[in-house]
């Protein structure tokens, strides 16, 4: 049996990456909280949800998230949030609210959120690999038979 910690004397317990066991999680984002998913979801790809976690290890696990276009935000957002990029050029920044980048890019909404709340390093980059969504109902990650993961975003709702 391979050992899950390393218990070398006089240091920290630390898990064995080699022996991290990765989970695939597949989320269905129809009529959730677009900033409470994210929560989960970022916690989730970190591994805080696992008894192994270590800040500077990636001890987390994957996760798949469908039909990104029916994600809602409340209140005024979908008309007063503004999404940002820009091309590194002078004069390149281009602004989109809410609505517009619903309809052109769902997915990207959702990736936002959640790279926001990711660590800045190479270890939140790497931990952001982990992240697949997808726009509508089907994802091609089947062979990797993830878990249907249930995320109550909505409190005393339905969801």
């Amino acid at each position: 049996m391979t050992e899950l910690i390393d218990k070398s004397p006089n240091k920290s317990a630390l898990p064995v990456v080699e022996s991290i066991d990765r989970k695939w999680y597949v989320i269905d984002a129809d009529q959730q909280r677009l900033g409470r998913l994210a929560t989960q979801v970022a916690m989730i790809l970190r591994g805080k949800n696992k008894p192994i976690f270590t800040p500077h290890l990636d001890t987390g696990d994957f996760v798949i998230i469908i039909n990104a276009e029916k994600i809602v935000v409340t209140g005024k957002k979908p008309s007063q949030k503004i999404y940002r990029r820009h091309s590194g050029r002078p004069g390149g920044m281009k602004t989109e609210s809410f609505e517009k980048l619903q309809a052109r890019l769902p997915e990207r909404i959702i990736e936002q959120a959640v790279k926001g709340m990711l660590p800045k390093t190479s270890l939140g980059r790497n931990l952001f690999t982990k992240l697949k969504v997808y726009a509508g109902a089907v994802h091609p990650h089947a062979a990797q038979q993830p878990i249907e993961l249930k995320i109550k975003t909505i409190p005393g709702g339905e969801n």
